[in-house]
């Protein structure tokens, strides 16, 4: 798989992402596909298999109201894509000793992207 196609799923992931379109971010995953998240470098969630990551996804549906990730840059590398993004989005519940329901959050963090045979194969999010 080339760069181009490689770009052309991440990109296609994100805006499904940014839209709550949990099928359109499967149909670009692989049915075995990894899913990592780490805040502040504590992993905080993880997931193996599309049926898990479906499951993770809808769960977080709930939590903003809306919410949008801009690529502000892409890394080629031979095993992997490093996208650094920018999250924004507005709470649509309290965050237990945090921000209430309707405050707006930012924050800039990175995706690595793993790909096999047409799909994307893993997924880790760090913010």
């Amino acid at each position: 798989m080339n760069d181009t196609d490689r770009q052309h799923l991440i990109e296609r992931y994100i805006a499904a992402y940014n839209i709550f379109d949990i099928d359109g971010m499967a149909a670009v995953l692989s049915d075995d596909v990894r899913f990592d998240n780490y805040a502040q470098d504590v992993k905080t969630h993880e997931t193996a298999g599309i049926a898990a990551f479906r499951t993770l996804a809808q769960s977080s549906t709930a939590m903003f109201s809306k919410r949008r990730q801009n690529i502000l840059s892409l890394e080629f590398d031979p095993d992997k894509v490093i996208a650094t993004i920018v999250f924004n989005g507005t709470l649509a519940v309290d965050v237990p000793d945090g921000p209430k329901a309707g405050s707006e959050v930012a924050m800039e963090g990175r995706s690595e992207f793993m790909f096999d045979d047409e799909k994307i194969a893993s997924v880790v999010d760090r913010s």
